[in-house]
């Protein structure tokens, strides 16, 4: 809340300003000479911290190239969108409408993204997605001002099926939670998985967000499938882990996922998640001179230990650097802008990576197994993996 009444405050200072008319062409210069950067982000509740670590990266791939933005400097505001897509187009419309962004970042959520999706759609700002996963984004919503820095929900499982075949595993069971990411997930796993040979065997879900796992594992033990594949995060994947080592599965049944998984989960999960096997576009144990270079640059600047999320932050960052540096910080250059950041090659930590012509990365998935509280990387499971962009029309 600090943030917005802060934003609010300064709002209502430049209005004061303006009515007495003596500071006005004073504002209006210094406003026109700063880059305004929206941040629309959740700073609250249980994405909080998937908010600070974005926000996080986004700011210290700026700082690191000058703290500028095509040589002019920044005004930063921020909104708490409280992964609450109820309130995603109006708090998108506060930042593109009352405080006039020059590019909107955002966000984590799916639901809220729609919401941020619709309102840039509209009024053409330019917008960074550093996380939300929603295939719409990059697919039948597609803007030419609109790109993503993160994936789409089916492309990490798009890279599990052939790992989990030449493994041995052809028949498998899918779970997840039954929403928009966790249908997405499976669409990719579903795909990948038929392609290389094997067989869904079933397909188990349950509403969003419960976490009672007992009667779908007891099934799962029945089926006897050589695997199970998955899609949970959060909270709920922690749970679930352990309740799949609790119901005698672990050892038994080969268990894979979708990256998130295990993000941020291990140790919450415990040994219960040793052995279990993902595929993602970043591990923390990369081992490249890039990744550690920026994981002592983060963990000395803030203190933490940067995820996946930082990461995707960080290239939001370098996007946006990359592009305003293009036009010489005239980010109303929108052709000259959106060209070069669609032409971009990102250096990130979690290896180069370029923008598909529907805005979304092309990068390499890592095959990772749990190890020791650790995502030890096995390899990389595909190479320069794209999402298909199906129904993509830019214009």
């Amino acid at each position: 809340m600090t943030t917005r009444r802060l934003v609010l405050t300064r709002s209502a200072a430049i209005v004061g300003a303006a009515s007495t008319g003596l500071l006005l062409p004073q504002i209006v210069r210094a406003q026109g000479n700063k880059v305004r950067v929206g941040l629309m982000l959740p700073y609250t509740g249980t994405y909080a911290q998937l908010g600070v670590a974005i926000e996080n990266g986004v700011r210290m791939a700026i700082q690191e190239k000058g703290g500028k933005l095509g040589g002019r400097e920044i005004e930063w505001f921020k909104v708490d969108d409280e992964s609450e897509p109820s309130k995603g187009v109006e708090n998108a419309s506060r930042l593109v409408q009352r405080d006039k962004v020059d590019v909107l970042i955002g966000t984590v959520h799916s639901g809220v993204q729609m919401g941020i999706q619709k309102v840039v759609r509209d009024s053409g700002t330019l917008c960074i997605i550093p996380n939300a996963g929603a295939h719409a984004a990059t697919r039948a919503l597609c803007a030419p001002n609109v790109f993503r820095t993160s994936f789409t929900n089916s492309q990490p499982t798009l890279a599990l099926g052939k790992a989990m075949v030449d493994r041995g595993h052809k028949k498998a069971v899918w779970i997840t939670h039954k929403y928009a990411a966790g249908d997405e997930a499976f669409e990719g796993f579903r795909d990948s998985y038929t392609k290389a040979g094997g067989t869904v065997v079933k397909e188990l879900g349950l509403p969003f967000p419960q976490v009672e796992f007992q009667a779908l594992l007891t099934e799962i033990a029945a089926l006897k499938p050589d695997a199970v594949a998955c899609f949970f995060a959060g909270g709920a994947a922690a749970k679930f882990i352990r309740d799949y080592a609790a119901a005698g599965l672990k050892g038994k049944i080969a268990l894979y996922g979708s990256g998130f998984l295990t993000e941020g989960v291990l140790d919450a999960a415990g040994p219960a998640a040793d052995g279990i096997i993902t595929t993602m576009h970043y591990s923390d144990s990369l081992d490249t001179p890039r990744n550690k270079q920026f994981r002592l640059a983060y963990a000395t600047t803030f203190r933490s230990q940067p995820d996946v999320y930082a990461v995707q932050g960080y290239d939001s960052g370098q996007l946006l650097v990359q592009g305003a540096a293009a036009v010489k910080g005239d980010l109303n250059n929108k052709q000259a802008l959106y060209k070069a950041m669609e032409s971009a090659v990102i250096d990130s930590p979690r290896g180069k990576w370029t923008m598909s012509k529907s805005h979304n990365p092309v990068q390499d998935m890592y095959l990772r197994v749990v190890e020791n509280k650790e995502n030890k990387v096995l390899g990389i499971a595909v190479k320069a993996l794209a999402d298909s962009g199906a129904g993509c029309k830019m214009g």
